[in-house]
């Protein structure tokens, strides 16, 4: 059974008055009743269906999805997702397209976005490039009236209403506490292979990745980041030339969505001169290299939760409601070969 705001009253201690308040971000609440609230929201995993609430409203809401548009599996798994949406939108009284792009690309991305502003959706979420020009476009479709969600790759300082994805920075430092572990206490050198240093979410886990690896692992010597925009065959040349090039690569980092063409290369090595390697996102490709040990850990993220985050979040801004932090987080998932679901 679906948790109710009486479940949360009660969990939390306080009226059902209160919940109301902040559910829909009034003022009269004190911090320390606000944060107990969220935190029964969070444990109880209770969702605001701001659909139902504006059924009988009879209002449709109206948003864009403008996503990269390369055939990497996690990639094609929010595309799935959003098309689930739409699927749904009888029931959530929603209309929902996608434009896509091509990836890595900020003048697209920005000519894309401007495109949109005039058709005056109520909403749009879309995976972030950094450039001014994208700035530039969020400016604009803001001072249409038109929420905007990031979504995956933030683009922090514009003025984007929120952002739906991981906290890459602790994913970056998660997976180099755990290539250090998995080396075993020996010496090499550790590559890492990225799509592009032009999307904050490959950039903050780089940070993350090599503050750790400074602190707590200064034996290994990690190399310059490699990129290959997530393209299956120039990330399998790189990777084979950087194994290569350097016998003494113990460990590998994939910290973007190239791992078909890395696994490529890694087929090729000997089993036991294959590096440890950890990986982003479960996918069907990182499920049977799990499987077949060519993959030692994957860091995920729920593309389901992301894009059903964004669509929540882009209603309640129609509807001036506040987002809800502890509803809305995204959480990292580490799996191994035993743990898969």
């Amino acid at each position: 059974m679906k948790p109710t705001v009486h479940d949360i009253a009660r969990s939390a201690g306080v009226s059902l008055a209160t919940v109301d308040r902040v559910l829909n971000g009034r003022p009269g609440v004190r911090h320390v009743t606000r944060e107990r609230v969220e935190q029964a929201i969070s444990s109880l995993g209770y969702v605001r269906d701001v659909a139902a609430a504006n059924l009988a409203k009879g209002r449709t809401y109206s948003f864009v999805f403008v996503l990269p548009n390369y055939d990497n599996s996690f990639m094609i798994g929010i595309r799935d997702e959003v098309h689930a949406a739409i699927s749904r939108s009888g029931a959530e009284r929603t209309q929902i397209r996608i434009v896509e792009v091509p990836p890595f690309d900020a003048a697209a991305l920005a000519d894309a976005l401007n495109h949109i502003v005039p058709d005056r959706p109520d909403g749009v979420a879309f995976v972030a490039v950094e450039g001014l020009e994208v700035h530039a476009a969020v400016a604009g479709l803001k001072d249409a009236g038109i929420a905007v969600v990031t979504l995956v790759s933030d683009l922090p300082g514009s003025e984007r209403d929120h952002f739906a994805g991981i906290d890459n920075h602790a994913a970056g430092r998660t997976a180099a506490n755990l290539l250090g572990r998995f080396t075993g206490g020996r010496d090499g050198r550790i590559a890492v292979i990225a799509g592009s240093m032009l999307v904050r979410d490959h950039r903050e886990r780089l940070e993350g990745f090599l503050a750790v690896m400074g602190e707590s692992f200064a034996r290994l010597d990690v190399l310059p980041v490699m990129e290959a925009r997530d393209n299956p065959a120039l990330t399998a040349e790189v990777v084979s030339a950087a194994l290569g090039r350097y016998p003494d690569i113990i460990g590998l980092y994939s910290l973007g969505a190239g791992n078909r063409g890395m696994l490529h290369a890694l087929r090729e090595v000997a089993r036991e001169a294959r590096p440890v390697v950890v990986a982003h996102e479960l996918t069907a490709t990182t499920r049977a290299a799990l499987s077949h040990d060519l993959i030692d850990a994957v860091l995920n993220q729920d593309a389901g939760h992301e894009v059903r985050s964004a669509i929540r979040v882009l209603k309640g801004k129609v509807e001036g409601l506040s987002v809800i932090a502890a509803q809305e987080r995204i959480r990292i998932d580490i799996f191994l070969k035993d743990n898969m679901p």
